[in-house]
């Protein structure tokens, strides 16, 4: 079938234009522009022609993303996933990879699969286990990946950064083997006190917190809030099936009185205590319009009642596996075209 031409730029082509130095400048310009970042208010972001991302992707924020992935291991009682993956997994996808450390473990634990980490950003480190392959990649554009051809798909802390989540499903759907298995964890943006003596009321920082950020992803039509069972729904609607959620509490701080409890808290309340600078600074100031002063007020609010050993902070995080199934429905998945 004939296919429409590709125009040239003018005076592109004539004779002696090509040569190895000029695709090597060329080259050199691309890989440059993706290690361009945005800087706001004294933080660097991704650069935005590869992809939006409401925080930044410094080594302030990157340090508080490992933070993150240990307490989240702590959480899932010393493991990387609950779903049910089996002994050999041969291809597993990292969506939204960050610092790679995911990959780079799932890798470890089983050295026969390909891991493939995708990220908006350049991340991850260089030295890496030969089975790890990191791509710059927006995970909300079209997928180039084979269809059927990841036995995992993994997912975690992309809140507020896909336009349609929907859409990511679908593609994660096709992009499963059958029988293969997807696994989502997001935060609950609502914090709570489990000090009977303080009411986590409408006028309380924490209500404030969950409420602000839920109007920063209206403003920018990307969804922070995943309660209510969003994921379950996401995966029932992409045609997933032995859907498994589970509602995860967490405490922020060292206050509990069970070892691993408080070690966990302690981890968490470090996360938090790090990256709260990166949570605010973009959201309520370039997306909200706030002031730098009001910015700060608001941050140095919620850190201190946050990390108080009295407030006994708890808060929850949403895990949910699903399997794409043995024999696909006929019913087609919801956004997708037959």
């Amino acid at each position: 079938m004939a296919t429409p031409a590709i125009e040239a730029e003018l005076n592109v082509g004539s004779d002696g234009d090509f040569d190895a130095e000029s695709l090597n400048d060329s080259t050199a310009s691309i890989t440059s522009s993706i290690f361009e970042r945005r800087y706001f208010q004294g933080r660097a972001y991704a650069n935005p022609k590869y992809g939006r991302h409401w925080a930044p992707n410094d080594e302030e924020q990157l340090e508080a993303l490992d933070i993150i992935h240990h307490w989240l291991t702590l959480m899932l009682k010393d493991k990387l996933y609950l779903a049910p993956i089996g002994d050999s997994p041969q291809r597993i996808l990292d969506i939204g990879t960050g610092t790679g450390i995911w990959a780079i473990n799932i890798a470890d634990e089983f050295p026969s699969a390909v891991v493939i980490g995708t990220d908006i950003a350049p991340t991850q480190p260089s030295w890496v286990p030969p089975n790890v392959e990191f791509q710059i990649d927006d995970a909300q554009l079209d997928w180039t990946f084979q269809p059927e051809s990841f036995d995992f798909i993994h997912i975690r802390y992309l809140q507020g950064s896909i336009d349609d989540w929907s859409k990511l499903y679908n593609q994660a759907y096709k992009a499963l083997k059958p029988g293969g298995w997807i696994e989502h964890i997001e935060p609950d943006l609502q914090m709570l006190s489990e000090n009977p003596d303080i009411d986590v009321g409408k006028d309380h920082i924490f209500t404030e917190w969950a409420n602000t950020f839920r109007k920063v992803g209206e403003t920018m039509g990307r969804n922070f809030d995943f309660s209510n069972g969003k994921l379950e729904e996401l995966a029932k609607n992409a045609g997933m099936v032995n859907v498994t959620t589970e509602v995860h509490k967490i405490p922020v701080g060292s206050w509990p009185k069970n070892k691993k409890m408080k070690e966990l808290g302690t981890f968490v309340a470090l996360s938090f205590s790090q990256a709260l600078d990166g949570f605010v600074k973009m959201p309520l100031c370039d997306i909200l319009g706030w002031t730098p002063e009001e910015m700060q007020v608001f941050g140095a609010e919620m850190r201190r009642t946050l990390l108080n050993p009295k407030t006994r902070t708890v808060g929850y995080v949403f895990s949910s596996y699903a399997q794409k199934p043995l024999v696909p429905s006929q019913e087609t998945p919801a956004g997708d075209s037959a």
